[in-house]
């Protein structure tokens, strides 16, 4: 039996080890990531001029944040800028709430979508809808529990043109309200330093390309031959999907940082931060099962076992060599998470240090979350956003690949 033992325990030592090095790697590239992205305000600017900038804004339902977004839009000091605000079937007080800024805003207009038809994402639709009413040269998507500084328009054409860049995307700071997405965001935001690096997404040499779905800025020609919206009208995760057209078309594209610029809501309440983690895994199982299952496995063995392994190897740490081996081990792990999810809460989410003590169980939060994603990808009703449920099981998902 004591065999039997020492061999699970020295099994799972080398499963820790082998997770240390993962996050020395993850850290080392999150500290990158922090230091080498530029940033959105600082670069050397070029003359240009003043392209019209149509800005397409979807809403949903959205009656508690849209009022906010629509004053920071408003105030903006770009001179040549109109705003396309899509209706997109609100079941509450949204499509009033617009309709009395176009009263006040001549530079405002309205649109009530039509109903979505059969095969699209909700927000995938409205956003066709817009565009089919913009007539500027440079095409903003934004959504509307977003909020902008006073000099983001600006600053963000002086940018995509200083640079001929064809697409720019700026990393929003990400808003958080209760505590279970402040104790989860960080857990799951590491990851996004290493898949979707800023870093990744600039080099030219690497197939990354992703756009933060708050705020991003193209060329409406290049959004006409990458296919619109309606080229990744089944995405669940659109602006994934859409960024990695641009990348893999050859466009040259570029994302920043942003955050004292633009603040975002990435989670408003626990129900919408289950939906949003299980909007993660979905794409990855519909692309490949397996693969999909492994990367579980993956993630809960990188931000979740250390945690209960380092319980049970504590409770018999003197017992044997191979326990108290198990025990440093994967005190290390965790310490290494404990690591990430600090430097995650303070240098890009800018959260209370004391949110990461909780790493454990954001840990689990994400991973309970990737498993519902799991097994209800293929359901009938396997994700639900803004009022709606969609049935993924005959979508094609290519915004995540895994």
């Amino acid at each position: 039996m004591e065999i039997v033992i020492d061999i699970f325990n020295y099994s799972f030592t080398a499963i820790m080890i082998g997770i240390c090095g993962a996050w020395v790697f993850l850290i080392k590239t999150m500290s990158d990531s922090f230091k080498l992205t530029p940033y959105l305000d600082r670069f050397q600017r070029k003359k240009h001029n003043t392209p019209k900038v149509s800005i397409i804004l979807p809403a949903r339902n959205e009656e508690e944040f849209i009022d906010k977004c629509l004053n920071s839009l408003v105030e903006q000091d770009y001179g040549n800028y109109e705003i396309i605000v899509i209706d997109d079937s609100s079941e509450d007080y949204t499509g009033k709430i617009i309709s009395e800024y176009v009263k006040k805003y001549p530079n405002i207009i309205h649109v009530s979508a039509k109903p979505k038809p059969e095969g699209w994402m909700g927000k995938n639709w409205a956003c066709m809808e817009g565009y089919k009413e913009a007539t500027g040269e440079l095409l903003l998507f934004t959504d509307a529990d977003t909020m902008h500084s006073k000099n983001v328009i600006s600053l963000a054409v002086s940018h995509l043109l200083s640079f001929n860049l064809d697409a720019l995307s700026v990393i929003p700071k990400m808003l958080s309200f209760d505590f279970w997405t402040k104790i989860t965001l960080p857990m799951i935001s590491t990851f996004l330093h290493t898949r979707f690096s800023a870093l990744k997404v600039n080099d030219p040499k690497k197939n990354t390309g992703y756009f933060f779905g708050s705020f991003f800025i193209m060329r409406k020609k290049t959004y006409q031959q990458v296919g619109m919206h309606e080229g990744v009208k089944q995405e669940i995760i659109e602006d994934g999907a859409l960024g990695k057209k641009v990348k893999d078309m050859g466009y040259k594209m570029k994302m920043v940082r942003g955050e004292h610029l633009v603040n975002a809501v990435w989670a408003r309440d626990k129900d919408t931060l289950w939906n949003a983690l299980k909007r993660l895994m979905i794409p990855l199982y519909l692309q490949n099962g397996n693969i999909a299952i492994g990367i579980f496995f993956a993630v809960l063995f990188l931000l979740f076992m250390p945690f209960p392994i380092l319980a049970y190897s504590a409770l018999f740490a003197t017992y044997s060599q191979s326990f108290s081996t198990l025990f440093v081990s994967s005190l290390f792990a965790s310490i290494l998470i404990y690591i990430g999810a600090f430097i995650e809460v303070k240098k890009a989410l800018f959260l209370r240090a004391g949110h990461a003590i909780f790493a454990p169980l954001g840990s689990l939060v994400v991973v309970s979350a990737f498993m519902s994603g799991l097994l209800q990808a293929k359901s009938n009703s396997a994700i639900s956003w803004r009022g709606r449920s969609y049935s993924m099981k005959d979508h094609a998902q290519n915004s995540i690949s895994v």
